[in-house]
């Protein structure tokens, strides 16, 4: 994914969505898409941790958390999505 968005030009982007595997984004990701700098951005997490360190760096990154919700995609399991909506600073 870090490859893919190097090649992204920088410009007005209105949003972005991240649902990336429970490792949750690397580092260099998380820094194009900051570089980047999409007005919106939906994250969306199967792993509570990882979403928690990669939204520290968003927010770090001049992203603010908006709205924040916990879906239960799994009923009978101890299986969550978290889905948040970051905006720009």
């Amino acid at each position: 994914m870090e490859t893919a968005l190097r090649q992204v030009r920088i410009g007005r982007h209105s949003a972005a969505v991240l649902d990336p595997p429970r490792a949750g984004c690397e580092p260099e990701a998380l820094a194009e898409i900051i570089r980047l700098g999409p007005d919106r951005l939906v994250y969306i997490s199967c792993e509570p941790s990882t979403h928690a360190r990669d939204l520290a760096a968003l927010t770090r990154g001049g992203f603010r958390i908006e709205r924040a919700a916990i879906v239960d995609m799994f009923p009978h399991t101890y299986h969550i999505e978290s889905v948040v909506l970051l905006k720009r600073s």
